[in-house]
């Protein structure tokens, strides 16, 4: 698991005591920007008096518009599968216009314990330089009754790991959002576009900072090396008996490599093959042989690691083609 780095990041802050709570249930965590329930709207005189000129607010429905108020939502119930992580950057500039004009901002969900807090505190990260834990922690001095859910404080972890920026071609990020839709769906029917990578057949050109893959026997381009997801690389058997390695000497033995596939984000030539079914064989698009498998339930790497979702291309059926800095050249290895 990622970890907070438990270090203040710039010394001199001091957040209000969680006795400094405002009229109407908000509660202050910096000059500007307050905290609450859903309740905390229910007063225009108090919302005026502490100078509220924009509400956040993060729920499963979006709320009547406060009059005279600028207002945004966050369409997400308070559950460990719901994503906040996708919004938090969007979540940040919009509390940061609300200051930076010398209003204040409020940001509320139903109880104002979880979801607003998360937020709240994403906001600390990214202007503050605090760690998620930090972050967490500055957040309950002023709501002593914060209490964020596992789901969420795992994508406040993500949020660190990315440098408090969403970051949507990172590995973290990808893996992140393939796991919320394994969550999601027992089969699923339509997929978001935006999960697949794009084909490489349909782009004229390469970057050589790239290594493209083929399949070994018709030479088609499947993917890039920037939809690979790494894993950390497992010590053997683990859960899940009835797909366990029972064989140690494919874990460790005789100097051999202990992955023998590649795990990738879906490409869009995927798509057919995905839809409707939790798991099957991938073929080539172009000559259907069997490339590899996946499986949204997961599966488990020649190395001894659970991958959760898995789209797994063998090694052995792919070629990698290395475009050279010089000429047209391009070589390959097996």
């Amino acid at each position: 698991a990622l970890r907070g780095s438990g270090k203040r990041r710039r010394a001199g802050r001091r957040f209000p005591p969680a006795a400094m709570a405002a009229a109407g249930g908000m509660v202050p965590v910096l000059p500007g920007l307050f905290v609450g329930a859903a309740e905390s709207c229910s007063s225009p005189e108090a919302l005026s008096a502490a100078g509220v000129v924009a509400v956040l607010t993060v729920d499963a429905e979006e709320p009547p518009a406060v009059p005279g108020l600028r207002a945004m939502h966050v369409r997400a119930r308070d559950e460990p599968g719901a994503d906040l992580l996708s919004r938090l950057d969007e979540c940040a500039a919009f509390l940061g216009a609300a200051r930076a004009g010398g209003g204040a901002a409020l940001v509320r969900c139903h109880a104002g314990v979880s979801r607003s807090v998360a937020v709240v505190a994403a906001y600390l990260m990214k202007t503050r330089g605090l760690g998620w834990e930090e972050a967490l922690a500055a957040v309950s001095a002023a709501k002593p009754d914060a209490r964020v859910n596992p789901g969420f404080q795992r994508q406040l972890q993500l949020y660190e790991a990315m440098g408090c920026a969403v970051d949507t071609s990172s590995v973290l990020y990808k893996r992140y959002r393939l796991e919320m839709l394994s969550q999601r769906f027992s089969e699923p029917q339509d997929l978001p576009q935006e999960v697949f990578a794009v084909d490489p057949t349909t782009v004229c050109q390469t970057l050589n900072t790239e290594v493209l893959y083929r399949c070994r026997k018709c030479r088609r381009a499947l993917f890039r090396s920037s939809s690979i997801l790494s894993h950390t690389e497992g010590v053997g058997p683990t859960a899940f008996a009835h797909k366990r390695l029972t064989d140690s000497s494919r874990l460790s033995g005789s100097g051999q490599e202990k992955c023998t596939s590649y795990f990738i984000e879906p490409v869009q030539w995927m798509e057919p093959a995905l839809l409707g079914v939790m798991e099957g064989q991938l073929l080539c698009p172009k000559c259907t042989s069997k490339l590899g498998s996946f499986s949204w339930r997961g599966d488990q790497c020649s190395c001894g690691r659970w991958v959760t979702p898995a789209f797994q291309i063998h090694k052995s059926r792919v070629d990698e083609v290395r475009t050279l800095p010089l000429g047209n050249f391009q070589t390959a290895k097996s």
